[in-house]
């Protein structure tokens, strides 16, 4: 058994109380106050909240869309990320400076420069209508605005392990007689799971909870592009507390859920492939 070596610096003591309350006082206490709230209701009372159609479909919307999104991210976030680490080209540096765009403009101006993008008489809105196709105010408005928000989660967490690869890994896989595809995925991808997953993670978290830019392009249509967030707010808006805490509280659970079995498979690619 071995033990870690303890730091030279001081003040593990005096740092790790600090942590614990922060993170108490930040995290844990607003939670616990949000499902003793919910606890209210009885089990009973949280079940026959947790099993109207209206909710259930909300969730199925915002986890569903949320899991799409992030996985669409995983691919061409990882691509771009590849991109920005590996090459150099005219305009790469404005580029990089635009993955950062969706976390600091606030969320209702994304929403409403993507719903003037994609509603019908939008610039690419009244290319599709024609055609009988409508973007806004769809599940497929709720993907796109999804898509924007988690991009950079993608591409920041995975760039900065793609500059630490070591381009001699792969020119040995091509001495060696590896096709491009063998070298991809046996010797690159290997090494970037748990950067991929863990941007998935972060891109699924942001996905789930966003509200801001996706009430303008989802319509808002219950069973059909109504998102949990929103029915929380009319909840609020109608009163009706103890069932705005416990649909709070249900998407909790099931983030929670989501993101433990994430951070399992995680673990365990960092053990298989043995980076840690």
């Amino acid at each position: 058994m071995s033990f870690r070596r303890p730091s030279i610096l001081p003040g593990f003591g005096l740092t790790l109380g600090y942590t614990l309350v922060y993170l108490a006082v930040i995290v844990l206490f607003p939670l616990a106050l949000l499902i003793l709230r919910a606890s209210s209701l009885g089990i009973w009372g949280f079940w026959q909240i947790a099993t109207e159609p209206r909710v259930l479909a909300a969730l199925r919307t915002s986890f569903g869309i949320a899991l799409a999104a992030a996985a669409i991210n995983v691919v061409f976030g990882g691509i771009i990320a590849w991109v920005l680490a590996r090459y150099e080209f005219p305009g790469r540096r404005i580029i990089d400076a635009i993955v950062d765009l969706p976390f600091a403009l606030p969320t209702a101006v994304a929403g409403i420069a993507l719903a003037s993008l994609y509603a019908p008489n939008g610039w690419v809105g009244a290319l599709v209508a024609p055609l009988g196709w409508r973007i806004a105010f769809t599940p497929l408005g709720i993907g796109i605005a999804l898509i924007f928000i988690g991009l950079p989660f993608i591409v920041r967490t995975v760039q900065p392990v793609v500059e630490e690869l070591e381009s001699d890994v792969e020119e040995a896989s091509a001495t060696l007689g590896a096709t491009r595809v063998q070298t991809l995925f046996r010797v690159i991808l290997p090494g970037l799971i748990p950067a991929l997953l863990t941007g998935f993670a972060l891109a699924f978290a942001r996905g789930v909870g966003e509200y801001g830019s996706v009430i303008f392009l989802a319509g808002n249509i219950p069973f059909v592009s109504e998102i949990a967030p929103l029915l929380i707010v009319v909840k609020l808006e109608q009163f009706d507390y103890a069932a705005a805490t416990a649909i709070a509280t249900l998407m909790l659970i099931v983030s929670f859920s989501i993101l433990l079995v994430i951070n399992i498979i995680q673990a365990w690619s960092r053990r298989r492939f043995g980076y840690v």
